[in-house]
């Protein structure tokens, strides 16, 4: 009799083992990129990337400090819950928030090109950076304007 129950506990350990592993593997995007404050700094470098590039900062001229404020927590607030965080992005869809600033696709490059910069700058493993890329390129049709 105490074989079998230690059988049985040693497979209910390998299980949950398996399983805790398994979860692990499964961790949502926003675990594997760290969290909140990891996105946090994330957004704050991007945006300040954008905001300073010559081709770019065009987009925020003219913007008070509150509203520079609110623009960045809606990044942020859209970046966790696009990565599986705990997150609502209540900011109107990206083609009513793009429409007419005629961002061509050559923005967008340049736009890339800063994300990539700062997933670099902090590290973020080539899988997850490239999960966030992807997730980002989905938006590409609603915020370049097709001349």
């Amino acid at each position: 009799m105490k074989l079998r129950h230690a059988l049985a506990l040693a497979g209910a350990i390998s299980f949950w083992s398996g399983s805790v592993l398994a979860a692990d593997m499964q961790a949502s995007l926003y675990k594997r990129l760290g969290g909140y404050d990891a996105l946090a700094a994330v957004t704050d470098d991007f945006i300040g990337r954008l905001a300073t590039d010559p081709q770019l900062g065009k987009f925020f001229a003219g913007h008070s400090t509150d509203s520079l404020h609110h623009i960045r927590q809606l990044v942020l607030d859209q970046l966790c819950a696009a990565t599986g965080g705990p997150c609502f992005y209540i900011g109107r869809n990206m083609k009513q928030s793009h429409a007419g600033l005629h961002i061509t696709e050559s923005d967008w490059d340049v736009t890339v090109k800063h994300l990539n910069e700062t997933l670099v700058k902090f590290q973020v493993p080539a899988p997850e950076q490239q999960e966030v890329l992807t997730t980002i390129g989905s938006l590409k049709a609603d915020i370049v304007e097709m001349h």
